[in-house]
Protein backbone atom coordinates (compact mmCIF):
# COMPACT_ATOMS: atom_id res chain seq x y z
CA UNK A 1 0.00 0.00 0.00
CA UNK A 2 1.46 3.47 -1.04
CA UNK A 3 1.84 6.13 1.72
CA UNK A 4 1.68 9.71 0.47
CA UNK A 5 5.11 11.78 0.84
CA UNK A 6 3.17 14.26 3.30
CA UNK A 7 2.54 11.34 5.43
CA UNK A 8 6.27 9.99 5.35
CA UNK A 9 7.84 13.94 5.92
CA UNK A 10 4.94 15.14 7.87
CA UNK A 11 4.70 17.87 4.90
CA UNK A 12 1.38 19.56 5.80
CA UNK A 13 0.05 20.87 8.82
CA UNK A 14 -3.57 22.47 9.10
CA UNK A 15 -4.12 26.30 9.24
CA UNK A 16 -7.46 26.80 8.74
CA UNK A 17 -10.57 24.31 9.36
CA UNK A 18 -11.01 22.11 5.70
CA UNK A 19 -7.39 23.84 4.32
CA UNK A 20 -3.89 22.09 4.27
CA UNK A 21 -0.87 24.03 3.73
CA UNK A 22 2.07 22.45 2.60
CA UNK A 23 5.43 22.60 4.71
CA UNK A 24 7.98 21.72 2.34
CA UNK A 25 10.83 23.11 4.78
CA UNK A 26 13.55 21.16 7.20
CA UNK A 27 13.33 23.13 10.43
CA UNK A 28 17.02 21.37 10.79
CA UNK A 29 18.35 22.82 8.03
CA UNK A 30 17.85 26.73 9.49
CA UNK A 31 21.09 28.93 9.99
CA UNK A 32 22.27 32.16 10.53
CA UNK A 33 20.60 35.02 8.63
CA UNK A 34 21.79 35.27 4.90
CA UNK A 35 21.87 38.96 3.30
CA UNK A 36 21.12 39.18 -0.29
CA UNK A 37 24.13 40.66 -2.27
CA UNK A 38 23.92 44.44 -3.01
CA UNK A 39 24.00 44.73 -6.37
CA UNK A 40 22.94 49.06 -6.09
CA UNK A 41 19.65 48.21 -8.44
CA UNK A 42 16.26 45.87 -7.92
CA UNK A 43 16.47 42.21 -8.25
CA UNK A 44 14.72 41.62 -11.15
CA UNK A 45 12.24 38.80 -11.12
CA UNK A 46 10.60 37.52 -14.42
CA UNK A 47 6.93 35.46 -14.66
CA UNK A 48 4.65 34.64 -16.91
CA UNK A 49 1.17 35.98 -16.63
CA UNK A 50 -1.35 32.90 -18.04
CA UNK A 51 -1.24 30.50 -15.30
CA UNK A 52 -3.66 31.48 -12.46
CA UNK A 53 -3.15 30.72 -9.19
CA UNK A 54 0.19 30.31 -9.31
CA UNK A 55 1.03 33.60 -11.87
CA UNK A 56 -1.46 35.67 -13.86
CA UNK A 57 -2.10 39.36 -14.86
CA UNK A 58 -4.43 40.93 -11.75
CA UNK A 59 -6.99 43.29 -12.64
CA UNK A 60 -4.87 46.39 -13.18
CA UNK A 61 -2.21 44.67 -15.81
CA UNK A 62 0.47 43.71 -13.05
CA UNK A 63 1.63 40.09 -12.08
CA UNK A 64 -0.37 39.18 -8.85
CA UNK A 65 -0.62 35.19 -7.96
CA UNK A 66 0.98 32.47 -5.51
CA UNK A 67 3.89 33.20 -6.71
CA UNK A 68 4.44 36.44 -7.78
CA UNK A 69 3.64 37.49 -4.04
CA UNK A 70 5.86 35.08 -2.80
CA UNK A 71 8.51 36.67 -4.49
CA UNK A 72 7.36 40.14 -3.33
CA UNK A 73 7.03 39.13 0.11
CA UNK A 74 10.66 37.58 -0.26
CA UNK A 75 12.06 40.64 -1.34
CA UNK A 76 10.39 42.66 1.83
CA UNK A 77 11.93 39.97 4.00
CA UNK A 78 15.54 40.52 2.61
CA UNK A 79 14.73 44.33 2.59
CA UNK A 80 16.13 44.30 -1.12
CA UNK A 81 14.19 46.42 -3.98
CA UNK A 82 12.60 43.77 -6.45
CA UNK A 83 10.99 44.43 -9.52
CA UNK A 84 8.73 41.71 -11.49
CA UNK A 85 7.82 41.35 -15.18
CA UNK A 86 6.01 39.59 -17.47
CA UNK A 87 7.14 37.49 -20.35
CA UNK A 88 6.39 34.15 -22.12
CA UNK A 89 6.36 31.07 -20.48
CA UNK A 90 8.76 29.33 -22.65
CA UNK A 91 11.36 32.43 -22.96
CA UNK A 92 11.97 32.71 -19.21
CA UNK A 93 15.16 30.65 -19.19
CA UNK A 94 16.72 31.69 -21.52
CA UNK A 95 15.79 35.60 -20.67
CA UNK A 96 17.49 34.58 -17.41
CA UNK A 97 20.18 33.36 -19.14
CA UNK A 98 20.47 36.29 -20.97
CA UNK A 99 20.67 38.93 -18.32
CA UNK A 100 17.63 40.08 -19.16
CA UNK A 101 16.97 39.35 -15.17
CA UNK A 102 18.12 37.89 -12.40
CA UNK A 103 15.28 35.56 -10.80
CA UNK A 104 12.72 33.62 -12.33
CA UNK A 105 9.48 32.78 -10.30
CA UNK A 106 7.54 30.93 -12.54
CA UNK A 107 5.91 27.32 -12.68
CA UNK A 108 9.29 25.80 -14.46
CA UNK A 109 9.55 22.19 -12.83
CA UNK A 110 12.94 21.57 -11.05
CA UNK A 111 14.73 18.41 -13.08
CA UNK A 112 18.08 17.37 -12.98
CA UNK A 113 18.70 18.98 -16.23
CA UNK A 114 17.54 22.31 -14.90
CA UNK A 115 19.84 22.32 -12.13
CA UNK A 116 22.90 21.49 -14.54
CA UNK A 117 21.90 24.95 -16.04
CA UNK A 118 20.70 26.98 -13.03
CA UNK A 119 20.60 27.33 -9.59
CA UNK A 120 17.28 26.59 -7.75
CA UNK A 121 15.94 26.90 -4.23
CA UNK A 122 13.97 24.24 -2.18
CA UNK A 123 10.57 23.97 -3.67
CA UNK A 124 7.92 26.01 -2.61
CA UNK A 125 5.66 24.53 -3.90
CA UNK A 126 4.65 20.77 -5.60
CA UNK A 127 2.40 18.98 -7.78
CA UNK A 128 0.24 16.53 -5.50
CA UNK A 129 -1.61 13.88 -6.81
CA UNK A 130 -5.19 13.22 -5.36
CA UNK A 131 -7.82 11.31 -5.61
CA UNK A 132 -11.72 12.69 -6.04
CA UNK A 133 -14.78 11.14 -5.65
CA UNK A 134 -18.64 12.68 -5.55
CA UNK A 135 -19.64 13.13 -2.27
CA UNK A 136 -22.71 11.98 -2.25
CA UNK A 137 -21.71 7.95 -2.50
CA UNK A 138 -19.82 7.72 0.97
CA UNK A 139 -17.02 6.19 -1.25
CA UNK A 140 -13.85 4.80 1.39
CA UNK A 141 -10.67 6.50 1.17
CA UNK A 142 -8.29 5.50 -1.33
CA UNK A 143 -6.34 2.02 -0.48
CA UNK A 144 -5.70 -1.06 -2.39
CA UNK A 145 -8.23 -3.05 -0.74
CA UNK A 146 -10.72 -0.06 -0.84
CA UNK A 147 -10.27 0.76 -4.67
CA UNK A 148 -10.17 -2.95 -6.11
CA UNK A 149 -13.08 -3.40 -8.22
CA UNK A 150 -13.75 0.17 -8.49
CA UNK A 151 -13.52 2.58 -11.64
CA UNK A 152 -10.81 5.15 -11.12
CA UNK A 153 -10.68 8.06 -14.48
CA UNK A 154 -6.91 8.79 -15.65
CA UNK A 155 -5.34 10.73 -18.38
CA UNK A 156 -4.55 7.66 -20.48
CA UNK A 157 -0.46 7.23 -20.69
CA UNK A 158 0.53 9.67 -17.60
CA UNK A 159 2.06 9.69 -14.22
CA UNK A 160 -1.03 9.23 -12.32
CA UNK A 161 -1.80 6.41 -14.82
CA UNK A 162 0.92 4.61 -14.35
CA UNK A 163 1.33 5.23 -10.53
CA UNK A 164 -2.83 4.19 -10.23
CA UNK A 165 -1.23 0.62 -12.00
CA UNK A 166 2.12 0.57 -9.78
CA UNK A 167 0.11 0.92 -6.25
CA UNK A 168 -3.57 0.28 -7.11
CA UNK A 169 -3.20 -2.82 -9.00
CA UNK A 170 -6.70 -3.62 -8.53
CA UNK A 171 -8.21 -0.67 -9.45
CA UNK A 172 -10.19 -0.35 -13.03
CA UNK A 173 -8.50 2.30 -14.54
CA UNK A 174 -11.10 4.17 -16.83
CA UNK A 175 -8.48 6.14 -19.36
CA UNK A 176 -9.59 9.57 -20.60
CA UNK A 177 -7.59 11.37 -23.35
CA UNK A 178 -8.28 14.99 -21.75
CA UNK A 179 -9.17 15.64 -18.06
CA UNK A 180 -12.03 17.59 -18.65
CA UNK A 181 -13.61 14.33 -19.76
CA UNK A 182 -12.41 12.87 -16.70
CA UNK A 183 -13.86 15.46 -14.51
CA UNK A 184 -17.02 14.87 -16.77
CA UNK A 185 -17.44 11.06 -16.20
CA UNK A 186 -16.95 11.52 -12.25
CA UNK A 187 -19.56 14.67 -12.11
CA UNK A 188 -22.30 12.00 -14.11
CA UNK A 189 -21.58 9.15 -11.41
CA UNK A 190 -19.98 7.41 -14.54
CA UNK A 191 -16.38 6.50 -12.34
CA UNK A 192 -16.49 6.02 -8.63
CA UNK A 193 -12.75 7.99 -8.03
CA UNK A 194 -10.80 10.60 -9.94
CA UNK A 195 -6.80 10.46 -9.81
CA UNK A 196 -5.07 13.42 -11.35
CA UNK A 197 -2.91 16.47 -10.76
CA UNK A 198 -4.14 18.01 -7.08
CA UNK A 199 -3.98 21.66 -8.28
CA UNK A 200 -6.01 21.13 -11.53
CA UNK A 201 -8.55 19.30 -9.18
CA UNK A 202 -8.59 21.78 -6.69
CA UNK A 203 -9.57 24.66 -9.09
CA UNK A 204 -12.53 22.45 -10.51
CA UNK A 205 -14.32 21.26 -6.82
CA UNK A 206 -13.86 25.09 -5.86
CA UNK A 207 -15.26 26.34 -9.75
CA UNK A 208 -18.74 26.24 -10.88
CA UNK A 209 -18.39 23.89 -13.53
CA UNK A 210 -18.19 21.01 -10.47
CA UNK A 211 -21.30 22.48 -9.29
CA UNK A 212 -20.16 21.34 -5.89
CA UNK A 213 -20.36 17.53 -6.55
CA UNK A 214 -17.47 16.23 -5.63
CA UNK A 215 -14.24 16.29 -3.60
CA UNK A 216 -11.16 15.36 -2.58
CA UNK A 217 -10.68 11.86 -0.88
CA UNK A 218 -7.62 10.73 1.19
CA UNK A 219 -4.33 12.47 1.21
CA UNK A 220 -1.92 13.54 -1.36
CA UNK A 221 0.80 11.89 -2.92
CA UNK A 222 4.05 13.47 -3.86
CA UNK A 223 6.50 10.50 -5.29
CA UNK A 224 9.67 12.42 -7.51
CA UNK A 225 9.83 9.80 -9.51
CA UNK A 226 5.93 10.12 -10.71
CA UNK A 227 5.28 13.33 -9.70
CA UNK A 228 8.93 15.73 -10.11
CA UNK A 229 10.39 17.71 -7.21
CA UNK A 230 8.06 20.80 -7.39
CA UNK A 231 8.83 24.34 -8.13
CA UNK A 232 11.53 26.78 -6.55
CA UNK A 233 13.11 30.14 -7.73
CA UNK A 234 15.37 30.13 -10.36
CA UNK A 235 18.67 31.76 -10.81
CA UNK A 236 22.08 32.06 -12.62
CA UNK A 237 24.81 29.28 -11.43
CA UNK A 238 27.20 32.20 -10.87
CA UNK A 239 24.70 33.90 -8.30
CA UNK A 240 25.13 31.81 -5.12
CA UNK A 241 24.82 34.38 -2.55
CA UNK A 242 21.50 35.31 -4.08
CA UNK A 243 20.01 32.12 -4.50
CA UNK A 244 21.11 31.00 -0.50
CA UNK A 245 19.44 34.29 0.60
CA UNK A 246 16.14 33.35 -1.25
CA UNK A 247 16.28 29.85 0.16
CA UNK A 248 17.02 31.16 3.61
CA UNK A 249 14.01 33.88 2.95
CA UNK A 250 11.31 31.36 2.10
CA UNK A 251 12.59 29.58 5.42
CA UNK A 252 11.36 32.69 7.26
CA UNK A 253 8.56 33.45 5.42
CA UNK A 254 6.91 29.64 6.67
CA UNK A 255 8.24 30.25 10.44
CA UNK A 256 6.62 33.57 10.52
CA UNK A 257 3.59 32.57 9.38
CA UNK A 258 3.76 34.49 5.79
CA UNK A 259 3.58 31.82 3.30
CA UNK A 260 0.08 30.28 5.26
CA UNK A 261 -1.15 33.85 4.54
CA UNK A 262 -0.14 34.01 1.29
CA UNK A 263 -1.33 30.44 0.33
CA UNK A 264 -4.48 31.08 1.83
CA UNK A 265 -5.40 33.99 -0.31
CA UNK A 266 -4.52 31.97 -3.44
CA UNK A 267 -6.08 28.39 -2.81
CA UNK A 268 -9.82 28.09 -1.24
CA UNK A 269 -9.54 24.76 -2.07
CA UNK A 270 -5.74 22.96 -0.70
CA UNK A 271 -4.50 20.98 -3.86
CA UNK A 272 -3.12 18.94 -0.85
Amino acid sequence: MPKTEASKTDASKSAAPGVMVPNLWNPRSRQERLEAPQTGRPVRFLTDDEFPPLHFSGPDGTPTGFVVELARAVCERLSITCTVQARRFDTLLDALAERQGDVVAAAIPLTPALRARFLATRPYFRWPARFAARSDRGLPAPSAEALAGRTVAVLGGSAHAAYLKAFFPKSLAKDFTDLSAAQGALKRGETDYLFSDGLTLALWIGGTEAEGCCGFLGGDYLENRYFGEGIGFVARREDVALSRALDDALQRLWDEGKYTEIYLRFFPVSPF
